[in-house]
This record gives structure tokens, C-alpha cells and sequence, in this order.
């Protein structure tokens, strides 16, 4: 199993649609400060699961919706995907390709959990990452 792609729109500075493809040559995202290096880490702890705030480096959870500039309206959700590559079925489940999906809505504050874009719960999310080392 391994990391294929992280998509990310309208979460904290990546307002725009971003997705980082991940080969299995990668071993490390560099860049000067400022660049999003730690959302990009936030991102994936979000993703995962992340319920605390302060451990996104934020204030409230509502706070990792891109806020807009001054050129820039303010983004209605964020939503990061995390797509693996399960060829040697270490996940617990028949597909080769796995997608994890969380979204936040601005309006109602409501966040959304997807797996293979289906809607389903955390709890499912965890239990399908049980024993694997990623959480």
C-alpha cells in the first residue's frame, strides 16, 4: 500500500484545486516558508480524522475553510481527498484504488466523510485503517 495522490480545494491556503501525485520515488515535500508545507501535513491529519482544532493549528475547525483575500471571496467548503494504492490489499477491503474524502460546509458547519466517493462514517474510516500503521 502506498500514497498515490492528496487533493485539496478551499482548505486553509489552498484555495485553488491542488492535487499532489505522489510517486514512489517521493520521500519529502521541500519549499520555502509560507509555501503550505505544513497544511499540507494538516490536510492529511484532517482527512484522517483530526476532531481537535488546536491540533490543526487553528482556532475552531470552521477555520480550515480557505478565508479569502482581498481578491479572493471566501471558500464555501473545504475538501481534501487521499487516494492509495491497496495492489497488496493491506486494507482491509476488494479495491486496488482507495479514496478517503472529507468535506466541511461554511454554512452549516457540517463535515462530510466519503470513502470511494460513498458517504459513510469516521468510525468506518478507522476501522478500515485499523492495524496499518496509518492514523
Amino acid at each position: 500500500m502506498r500514497l498515490k495522490s492528496l487533493h485539496i480545494k478551499g482548505f486553509k491556503s489552498f484555495a485553488n484545486d491542488t492535487v499532489l501525485n505522489f510517486s514512489e520515488n517521493v520521500i519529502g515535500v521541500v519549499g520555502p516558508n509560507g509555501s503550505g508545507k505544513s497544511n499540507i501535513v494538516d490536510a492529511i491529519r484532517w482527512v484522517l480524522g483530526e476532531q481537535k482544532s488546536k491540533e490543526l493549528r487553528l482556532e475552531s475547525m470552521s477555520d480550515v475553510i480557505f478565508n479569502g483575500t482581498k481578491s479572493r471571496k471566501e471558500a464555501a467548503t473545504a475538501s481534501v481527498s487521499l487516494t492509495f494504492e491497496n495492489d497488496k490489499h493491506i486494507l482491509p477491503t476488494e479495491y486496488q484504488t482507495v479514496t478517503i474524502t472529507r468535506t466541511l460546509y461554511r454554512a452549516s458547519g457540517e463535515s462530510e466523510y466519503r470513502l470511494n466517493n460513498v458517504v459513510c462514517r469516521l468510525k468506518d474510516i478507522n476501522s478500515l485503517f485499523l492495524d496499518t500503521g496509518i492514523g
